[in-house]
């Protein structure tokens, strides 16, 4: 899809999905990193435990479908390199804090002055400017100033951090996104622009409009409820335990919901976990009947105790099971192991087989973002060791001499 189109990927750890997604979708990406390497190389883990820049499984993980140079922004003629490269792209990604591309001469204003069609991308923790913007950063700031912390962790105790790094994972793929925006756009109008992305702005998304909520629900604060929300007294719980572990449950009622828990009561009062009556009640206007008061709350907390019972008295896969027999909402909450056996994703052949050849192996990564008819998403490179592409850059499609290019790596510039 766009195979036609250069990217240029000056990106810290901050910005490295942001390309590999343009990648994916074809472009020629170049990865510019200084001379050594990126300091994302250095993050752990490492193959086989051994330290290495050529090693790092976080470098892996965003860095496959680019090709890989280096090059020195801090040195003049580093940056006039930088220049020249940028006459062709198409794209460029950077996400260094606000100011220093303009410091180097390689801002927007400057380069767009060389190639008006540029769709510069910048990824910064709270936008290029505002009273935010000058703001160290980390995945937990991130998460905590975007809303996405306050929704993690039990209702009475402090929040939780959330997994791994997510921050920029949220926000490349929304700056991916914009780029391909701001392409669209090029094609009419044949400019480029700045696309300007604030990764605190970018994970606000992942609360699904709960940081938000005092401004759209009376004026009512949004409450962290472990498992579920919170509607006024009543809270609506998603998560629930199983034998093995836990699954979620969309255990709501209405026109949309209502039948789905209808048929879950059925499903657990044949298993012998309610009564009859608890089975009949009316599922579709039960929220209305607990607001009016008709249904009391200790009733409610009845019916989820008993919920609970019926699923910790099965295995996910049991559960998952049911859910596919039955038309029910259930699904397994899995683990990092399971997700890597799991059927659903070995049927949509998502686990690729990625060859490292300049390590004699081979190893499990994740596959397409998404399945494409006409032009499938394909990993047709590996990540790319330091430096690898130097010379097919410089040499090849700069035209510079081979004299020039190791007289530079001499002194540090590549």
């Amino acid at each position: 899809m766009l195979s036609p189109y250069r990217v240029l990927d000056l990106s810290t750890e901050r910005g490295l999905m942001c390309g590999q997604v343009l990648g994916d979708l074809g472009a020629d990406v170049v990865k510019v990193e200084p001379p050594g390497g990126s300091v994302a190389r250095q993050l752990a883990p490492f193959y086989r435990d051994e330290p290495h820049p050529n090693r790092s499984l976080y470098w892996w993980a965003y860095n496959r479908n680019k090709r890989g140079i280096t090059l020195d922004l801090e040195h003049r003629e580093g940056q006039e390199l930088l220049r020249q490269l940028a006459e062709n792209a198409d794209f460029l990604i950077e996400s260094e804090s606000p100011g220093v591309m303009e410091r180097r001469g390689l801002g927007y204003e400057a380069l767009a002055a060389l190639n008006p069609r540029l769709v510069y991308v910048s990824i910064t923790p709270f936008g290029q400017d505002g009273p935010k913007a000058g703001y160290v950063d980390s995945d937990l700031i991130i998460m905590a100033a975007g809303g996405p912390l306050l929704l993690a962790g039990d209702a009475d105790r402090p929040p939780v951090r959330v997994s791994v790094p997510q921050a920029y994972a949220h926000t490349c793929v929304d700056a991916a996104a914009a780029a391909l925006i701001a392409n669209h756009e090029r094609a009419r109008s044949g400019r480029g622009q700045h696309v300007d992305v604030s990764a605190q702005q970018a994970v606000t998304f992942a609360t699904q409009s709960n940081i938000v909520a005092s401004q759209i629900g009376e004026g009512k604060e949004f409450q962290r409820c472990a498992g579920g929300i919170r509607l006024g007294p009543f809270k609506v719980q998603f998560q629930w335990p199983a034998k093995d572990g836990y699954v979620s449950i969309t255990f709501l009622f209405g026109s949309s919901f209502g039948p789905f828990t209808r048929r879950l009561m059925e499903t657990i009062h044949t298993a012998g976990f309610c009564d009859e009556a608890t089975r009949d009640k009316d599922w579709i206007e039960y929220f209305a009947l607990l607001f009016t008061g008709v249904e009391p709350p200790e009733e409610y907390d009845r019916v989820l105790t008993l919920v609970a019972a019926f699923t910790e008295s099965q295995t996910k896969a049991e559960l998952f099971a049911l859910a596919r027999a039955r038309g029910l909402l259930i699904a397994p909450i899995t683990t990092t192991e399971e997700l890597t056996v799991s059927e659903q994703l070995d049927a949509r052949g998502y686990w690729q087989m990625q060859e490292h050849p300049e390590l004699e192996d081979r190893f499990l990564y994740p596959g397409p973002f998404a399945k494409f008819s006409e032009v499938p998403v394909s990993y047709r490179r590996r990540p790319p060791l330091v430096g690898e592409h130097n010379h097919e850059v410089y040499v090849r499609e700069l035209g510079m001499t081979e004299t020039a290019v190791a007289d530079l790596q001499a002194r540090g510039v590549l």
